[in-house]
């Protein structure tokens, strides 16, 4: 009988360890949740991050941050998603610098893929870990008024300089803050998918990245949270580089230590901190629970760019 009483009262000391352990992580993150209380967070992510389907990990990290006080706004990709569909459809892909050119035939094919499929699988996955999610578009209240976006390229045979059409491909032109401020006023998470309208009614497919620091900027956001499939800007040494200023950003681009696709995302950290967003930073998203990692503890988990 001894043996049995001693036997529990060791899982009892264990049990309060952890719980214990748990209250300890949960004083600890304090300082972080009253640091972020009321501010908006726009979290772009990326259709790279979302390989499998929306991760549980990433919409309960959405529902904790909405229920500790903070306003999280976010902007999704599709990408990998839209180029399979688009395969399956035998609707060929062109890129030029890293840009899908998209005609009338292929806008519909996003537009169905963005705001259909990706858009309704955040938020229903937001719902199931008991938040409260609306999906939208850029057209819905013409929260992204765009415009066609326009590219040079040199022709190797003149090396002159001639302008590409790349089709409905946009950039932003004006944010309305007004609709995003309105979800969340009702206590709403906004999803938006990457599609804006023209003035003349026509869609847009805008870049996910320059989309999320538009709105970023326009809402004054604390924070511009980019993630994606690496971890972050890496030295020539392999290593990661867990802050940046603005200045270092750029000469990390000059010298080519940043390079490819890592370019436009450290350009669009660079726009939304210039522009009014205290920081940005690019995360990993395959990483479990990546978005407390950075937001609730005091080393974060990827690359942070500030002004200085």
């Amino acid at each position: 009988m001894a043996l049995q009483d001693d036997s529990g009262q060791d899982r009892n000391l264990r049990s309060l360890a952890r719980w214990r352990s748990t209250a300890r992580i949960l004083v600890e993150a304090l300082p972080y949740i009253l640091q972020y209380d009321g501010k908006v967070i726009v979290v772009k992510f990326g259709g790279n991050a979302m390989t499998g389907g929306v991760t549980e990990d990433f919409a309960q990290d959405i529902v904790l941050m909405k229920q500790t006080g903070m306003e999280p706004v976010i902007v999704h990709g599709g990408g990998p998603q839209i180029g399979a569909m688009l395969k399956r459809l035998a609707i060929p892909s062109t890129f030029i610098d890293g840009l899908r050119v998209t005609d009338q035939a292929a806008m519909e094919v996003v537009e169905m893929v963005l705001t259909g499929a990706i858009n309704k699988q955040i938020v229903t996955g937001i719902a199931a870990a008991g938040g409260h999610a609306v999906g939208l578009s850029g057209k819905d209240g013409n929260l992204v008024i765009a415009r066609k976006l326009e590219r040079m390229k040199i022709d190797p045979l003149t090396q002159e300089s001639k302008p590409v059409d790349l089709g409905f491909v946009g950039e932003p032109e004006k944010i309305n803050p007004e609709v995003l401020h309105t979800f969340i006023k009702s206590r709403l998470i906004p999803v938006i998918a990457p599609v804006g309208v023209g003035r003349r009614g026509e869609s847009y497919n805008i870049n996910a990245d320059t989309i999320a620091g538009a709105v970023a900027g326009t809402m004054r956001a604390e924070r511009l949270v980019l993630l994606t499939d690496v971890e972050g800007v890496l030295d020539q040494d392999g290593k990661l580089i867990s802050k940046l200023s603005v200045r270092e950003a750029r000469n990390l681009i000059a010298n080519g230590t940043i390079s490819g696709g890592m370019i436009p995302k450290i350009e669009t950290a660079i726009e939304a901190v210039e522009g009014g967003v205290s920081a940005a930073v690019i995360l990993d998203g395959r990483i479990p629970h990546v978005l407390l990692l950075e937001l609730f503890t005091p080393h974060g988990a990827g690359t942070l760019i500030t002004t200085e």
